[in-house]
């Protein structure tokens, strides 16, 4: 019996020692999961359709002057659609305020909906007085932003270039990058070379 007894009570560490690697793997996949975003912003095929003329708004800013989205312009727009209680969205503001020095035809416009007071307070806490900052359900509601951070680029003619779901800076910039290549996302691009593999 006592052979018996020692050999359960080896098993039974064992097994324990195995679950207790099983939950430090899963830990580490978490982790690098969380490290490891994926490339590029995630499309989504709902709303303006890439390559179609954005639907044209006139709307007053919480920041000042009002703005125009979609119509023809000079310069082209980065629509980011955010939250105040959005942390990736807070992360990502250094970002724009980078692209916006960084590209001279770039005009960043922060959108959002839900209540003024809220926004303002945000405004002034995230210093966010010198974006374009508007207010608008129904500028949402016609990108169909479902989860935020979102983002729109707009050419100077007000066709939707790129769009997208951006949870970091190389998503964000993956929008231009889809501009300047031609194709719409990462995945875009590699489901039409694969095709000629």
């Amino acid at each position: 019996m006592t052979l018996l007894t020692f050999a359960v009570c080896v098993l039974s560490l064992l097994v324990l020692g195995l679950i207790v690697v099983v939950f430090a793997m899963a830990r580490q996949i978490g982790i690098l999961f969380e490290r490891i975003s994926p490339i590029g912003a995630m499309v989504n095929d709902s709303g303006p359709k890439l390559g179609d003329v954005s639907p044209a708004f006139n709307l007053p800013t919480l920041t000042g002057r009002p703005v125009q989205i979609g119509a023809a312009s000079s310069r082209n727009m980065l629509i980011f659609f955010l939250s105040p209680t959005c942390p990736i969205c807070k992360k990502l503001l250094p970002v724009l305020r980078s692209l916006r020095e960084s590209e001279a035809q770039l005009d960043v416009v922060l959108a959002s909906d839900g209540d003024e007071a809220r926004h303002r307070e945000f405004i002034v806490a995230a210093d966010l007085a010198s974006f374009p900052y508007v207010i608008s359900e129904q500028l949402g509601v016609t990108y169909r932003v479902s989860r935020l951070p979102f983002a729109v680029l707009l050419d100077n003619e007000g066709v939707v270039k790129a769009k997208g779901l951006v949870n970091s800076r190389e998503q964000l910039e993956s929008l231009f990058t889809a501009v300047e290549t031609g194709y719409a996302s990462v995945q875009d691009f590699a489901s039409r070379n694969s095709a000629f593999s």
